[in-house]
C-alpha cells in the first residue's frame, strides 16, 4: 500500500520545517498536514493505487506546504526526497512573487503538468481546509474561498474520482457559511 518509513521520514521533515507554526484554529500545523495525508491515504486505498504512486502522493501531502510556508528550499526537498517529490511540492506551492489574484491560477497550471498523484494532494488540501471558516473571515472572503474551491475541483476532478466526490460534498457543505 505505502511505505511507513517514507511516511515517517516526510512527517519528521515537515514537523521540523513547520516548527511552532499553527493552523488558523491555533492547532499545531502538523494536524493540517496529517489531515491532508489521511485524505490521500484513504483515496489511495479506495483507488487501489500501487505503492510507488501512493508513496509519492502521501509524501507530497505531508510536505505540500514546506516550500510555500517555511524557509525550506526546493533543493532541500530534492536532497531529502528526490526530484519527483521536489517538483510535486514546488507545484503545490503558490508563487508569492505574483499578485495574490494570480497565484492560484499559476499554481493550478503547474499542478496540471504533474502526475495525478500530485493533483490529488491539492484536492485533499482543499477538502481539509473546507471546514467551518475562522470567525474573522468576512462573507466576501468565504465566497472567494468557495469560488477557488470550485475552480480547483473543475481543474483537477479527473485526477481522483473519490477525492473529487469528497470535495464536491465539502463545497456543498461550506455553502451554509455564506450569507446571500
Amino acid at each position: 500500500m505505502f511505505s511507513q518509513e517514507n511516511y515517517l521520514k516526510a512527517l519528521t521533515f515537515a514537523a521540523k520545517a513547520h516548527g511552532e507554526q499553527k493552523t488558523p484554529k491555533e492547532l499545531p500545523y502538523l494536524t493540517h498536514l496529517c489531515s491532508v495525508a489521511m485524505e490521500v491515504i484513504h483515496a489511495a486505498v479506495e483507488s487501489k493505487m500501487d505503492e510507488k504512486k501512493s508513496d509519492l502522493a502521501i509524501t507530497c501531502a505531508l510536505l505540500h506546504d514546506v516550500i510555500e510556508d517555511t524557509n525550506t528550499t526546493f533543493d532541500e526537498v530534492f536532497d531529502a526526497f528526490g526530484l519527483e517529490v521536489a517538483q510535486g511540492v514546488e507545484s503545490l506551492s503558490k508563487n508569492k512573487q505574483l499578485a495574490k489574484n494570480e497565484q492560484m491560477a499559476d499554481s493550478l497550471n503547474r499542478i496540471l503538468t504533474q502526475p495525478y498523484e500530485i493533483q490529488m494532494v491539492k484536492l485533499a488540501d482543499r477538502i481539509t481546509n473546507l471546514q467551518e471558516p475562522p470567525a474573522y473571515w468576512d462573507n466576501n472572503k468565504k465566497k472567494a474561498y468557495l469560488k477557488e474551491a470550485r475552480l480547483i475541483l473543475s481543474c483537477l476532478k479527473n485526477s481522483n474520482l473519490y477525492l473529487s466526490a469528497r470535495l464536491e460534498k465539502k463545497i456543498q457543505d461550506f455553502e451554509k457559511y455564506i450569507k446571500e
